[in-house]
This record gives C-alpha cells, structure tokens and sequence, in this order.
C-alpha cells in the first residue's frame, strides 16, 4: 500500500515545508509530488498534507509516515546494497557439500579461486557421499554437491527424484583394479574382470559395492567381499597385507598411495562420472554460480594434468 517512493516523498515535504523544495531536493517536478501525494492519500484513506497559502503543512497522519521514513528508507538502501554486492560478487555465501576424493583433489583448487577472484564470497564446505549431499541439496541445506555415478547407473540411484536439479558434468573417473604388489596380475597391462572370480574382495561405499557388483555380474560370478570399509586408506593397507583386492576409482588413488599396492586398467573398462549438482534457481545466484564455473575450471585442469601424464609415460 505504501511505497519507498511515497515515504520518500513525505519525508522531503517534512524537511523541506512546500512541494516546490520538496520537488527541487527529490529532482522532481512539482506537478509529480503533487501527484504522488494525492495517490498515497488515496491509498491510505486520510488527508496527508493541509495547504495553507502556498506553504503546506503535514497532518497528523502525514507526520506519522515521516517520522517512519527514515528508519524505512534507511533500511531499504542497506537491503538494496547488500543485494547488489551479493550480485556483483562482492559478498555471498553458498555452501558445498563433496564426496571425499573431491574434497581432496578437485574441490580445494575451486576454493582457492574463488578466493582469489571473490574475496567477499563466502563458502562453507562438509563432506558427504552423494546419497547424503543430494538429500541435503533438496532439503535446502546445501547449494551445491559434487556426486559422481558409476556407469551404467543413475545419479540417484533410486533414491532421490532428480526432476529439481541440474547437473554439470566435471570429468569422468577411471576405475582401476588395486592388487598386492607381489600379486601375479601386478604387472599386467590389464585385466579382464573374469579372471578375477576366485579373488577376495574388498568393497567400499555403498555406491562402489553397488558398482562391484555390477562388474561381477557381467563376468557371471558373485564376488567374495569379506571386508568392507569406506576408509581407503585401510582398503589399501588390506591390499598391501595380500587380503584382498578392490576396484577403486583414479581420483582416489590420486591422494591414497601404498608403495606396496598395484594399480591396472580393467576390461571392459569402467568409469564413474564426477558432476556438480545444483538447482535451476541456485544455478542463478551469482556467488553459486562463481564456484560451479571454479569447480569445472578445476575439472578441467585435472584431466590436462592427467592427459599430460599419459603422454608422457606412453613414451
């Protein structure tokens, strides 16, 4: 009913005492403030200003609205600046959720731009596996995930409607087969996945089991997991002690290493794709989108890091 303009309008009649000055501080016209006011009285239903001569005077109900313009007005200007600063990247907040070999391998190369580029953007970071970061994405406690899935799979998995997000494709990720250095297969420049129905399994997430599974499957046997455990710093020392072997992804042995522990292309060969998950809305709020473009620029550099090692070992 009341608006800034209006407000703003009361308050310079108040400060100024006619419709000309008032007029002349606001860059207006006279014509217009007279205008304005009759519309405000129109919508308030009351008398707003008494003329007398040519001077005007504020009624009761006219110097209620100025007395509270300021405070108004004041508080509108904050709002309307922080707003603009929030969308000229000068300040914001988003936060980040990543499974944990995103945490150690893409996502800290994000942050560290986003800070240089955006110094007043704010982001909050927690790690969670893709089940847990999508739910929280759809509750609104998180704007944006970095999930993976696994070939073959999609990215929910059943578990959340997808409908509501938006996904953006950061690389795809290599799965590789993790054997005891001393193992026969070690120096193998592959293995077929059904030479390995009679190995010892050890099983990761939830989702990586899952993908076991699925690889056994098309090699017609059910693998013997006998360990399971999320902490691939223990799947690597159970490699090194020779009980077992895993599937484990390329990033993850990018930050996990064990002299003693080999690591060899399967076929057929697999992958999981890395994809930062958002909503439509989201997408929209420059500081989110400021550290979804960091987390592609990341990706990127992974796999032209990546490509040049190829390369160079291919020689």
């Amino acid at each position: 009913m009341i608006d800034a303009a209006g407000l703003r309008v009361m308050r310079a009649i108040a400060d100024e005492g006619s419709f000309t000055a008032a007029a002349l501080s606001l860059g207006y016209s006279q014509p217009a403030i007279s205008q304005m006011v009759r519309r405000l009285e129109a919508r308030t239903g009351t008398t707003l200003v008494e003329r007398i001569g040519r001077s005007v005077r504020l009624t009761e109900a006219g110097a209620v609205l100025a007395r509270h313009a300021g405070p108004v007005l004041s508080a509108l200007d904050a709002a309307e600046e922080e707003v603009a600063a929030i969308a000229g990247l000068r300040s914001g907040r988003v936060r980040l959720m990543a499974f944990p070999s995103a945490s150690a391998t893409l996502v800290p190369k994000a942050l560290a731009k986003v800070k240089a580029e955006h110094p007043g953007v704010s982001i909050s970071f927690s790690e969670a596996e893709p089940r847990e970061s999508l739910a929280a994405l759809r509750a609104g406690e998180c704007d944006l995930a970095v999930a993976f899935v696994y070939e073959g799979t999609d990215l929910g998995r059943g578990e959340e409607d997808l409908d509501a997000f938006v996904t953006t494709p950061l690389l795809d990720d290599e799965v590789l087969l993790a054997v005891p250095r001393d193992h026969e297969l070690a120096k193998a420049k592959h293995v077929d996945m059904g030479a390995l129905k009679d190995e010892t399994w050890i099983a990761g997430c939830p989702r990586c089991r899952g993908h076991l599974l699925q690889l056994a499957s098309t090699a017609d046997y059910v693998p013997d997991i006998a360990y399971e455990t999320e902490d691939y710093v223990a799947v690597m020392g159970l490699i090194a002690e020779g009980l077992g072997v895993a599937v484990i992804p390329d990033l993850i042995l990018k930050t996990v290493h064990h002299e003693d522990v080999a690591a060899l292309p399967i076929t057929p060969a697999s992958r999981r794709h890395i994809v930062a998950v958002t909503t439509p809305d989201l997408q929209r709020v420059p500081a989110v989108k400021a550290t979804l473009d960091a987390l592609v620029a990341s990706a990127q550099a992974s796999t032209a890091k990546q490509t040049r090692a190829r390369t160079k070992a291919s020689r």
